[in-house]
This record gives C-alpha cells, sequence and structure tokens, in this order.
C-alpha cells in the first residue's frame, strides 16, 4: 500500500509481517542509526539520530515484549481472522488464515447516488435511496450472523474495512455485538465489497501500520 498522510503530519504505511525486521533495519540505515527506543503493549516507537521516528500500533495486541524484536515475533504469529467488508451498496465477509481465505459470503446491493432534481421528486429519490441502503445493511448483518458469528470460537481476532458509517449502523444490530466487542480499531480502507477486495483485506489485516514522521 502506498502511503497515507495522517493527522498531526508524518504518513502511515503497512508492513508485512515477514518485512518489518528489514523495515526497521533500512529505517535506521537511512537516518544514521537509533538514538532511542520507547515501547509499550500497544506501540513501538523508535526515533533515530537525525530525529526521525516510526512508531508502529501494535496489532492484535497487547504486546508481551514491548520491544521491536517482540513486535517482529509477534507480527509473525499465524492467526485466523474474521473480516467484516461493508459498504453502502454491498459487502462481503470471510474467515481467513495466513492471509487465505477459508469460508466466504459477498453480496451486491443498488443503491442508488444522489439525484439532481429538486422538490417532491428529491424527497422521493431520498426514501427511495435510504430504503436501499437499509435492505442492503439488513443484508450484511444476516451474513456476518449466519458466517462469523458462530466461527467465533475460532478465530484470533475481528478486523473491520469499508465504510464507518456503514459499520456503525451494522453494529447497532445486538446479535453482531460478540463479534463487534473483539474488532481490532484499525479500520481499513478499501474498494468496493468483493471476493478480490476481502482477498486484500485478508493480508493487509496483517499487518502492521507504522507512522513515519521527520526530524
Amino acid at each position: 500500500m502506498k502511503p497515507r498522510e495522517v493527522a498531526g503530519g508524518g504518513r502511515a504505511v503497512e508492513v508485512p509481517p515477514e518485512r518489518l525486521a528489514g523495515f526497521f533495519a533500512r529505517f535506521a540505515e537511512r537516518h544514521d542509526g537509533i538514538a532511542g527506543t520507547e515501547a509499550t503493549p500497544h506501540e513501538v516507537r523508535v526515533t533515530a539520530a537525525d530525529g526521525a521516528s516510526a512508531t508502529a500500533t501494535v496489532p492484535f495486541g497487547p504486546l508481551e515484549d514491548p520491544s521491536v524484536a517482540g513486535l517482529v515475533a509477534h507480527a509473525l504469529v499465524p492467526r485466523r481472522i474474521a473480516l467484516v467488508v461493508v459498504r453502502r451498496g454491498g459487502h462481503s465477509v470471510g474467515i481467513a488464515r495466513g492471509g487465505r481465505i477459508e469460508v466466504s459470503r459477498t453480496d451486491r446491493h443498488l443503491v442508488q447516488g444522489r439525484s439532481a432534481a429538486g422538490g417532491w421528486s428529491q424527497q422521493r429519490f431520498a426514501r427511495r435511496r435510504a430504503g436501499q441502503a437499509r435492505h442492503a445493511l439488513q443484508d450484511a448483518a444476516k451474513d456476518v450472523f449466519e458466517v462469523l458469528v458462530p466461527r467465533l470460537s475460532e478465530v484470533d481476532a475481528v478486523v473491520l474495512a469499508g465504510d464507518r458509517r456503514a459499520l456503525g449502523e451494522l453494529r447497532e444490530d445486538r446479535r453482531l455485538a460478540p463479534l463487534f466487542a473483539r474488532a481490532e480499531p484499525r479500520v481499513l480502507d478499501v474498494g468496493e465489497p468483493s471476493r478480490a477486495v476481502l482477498e486484500e483485506a485478508a493480508v493487509r489485516a496483517l499487518s502492521v501500520q507504522v507512522t513515519l514522521r521527520d526530524g
């Protein structure tokens, strides 16, 4: 994934577990060595001699050994993950192990875009669009409940992806409370739900997010 700008300055990158040790080694090489490391069960921050920093958010925490080496070992642990990808017009849910999908279900629904018309036509259009979105989220909740909730005891974590507002509305379904209670704080930004997007999310879910800031 390309770096993305983050609030407060800096850029965030997603680093696959198998590349994490090399990432920190190259960071040290580019910035004249490491001046210090601060680590907690939830975050590992490395500060370089030139003032640059790399702050890793611990996935699937807390971290038992708060250190760079501990973070690398933690990230490399094999995990089975429940995935929920939701947007207004569709959803894709599944279970993945080691970045590979084991079981999944995907569905798409028509949710019309905005209308340029005004007056009563605009109001009718808005009601129809709201109804379509509600139906799509009801189907998403049904599939999450049928595919993922019965398997929660088999997974190590839950990772969400897609539209935060749609996920927020899905969270209101009481049947899904056990699943959302285990969801990771990070929400992956992905495209429209599909099997291919679910496979992408399965790989990215295992990555470690690192925020880079210049000195």
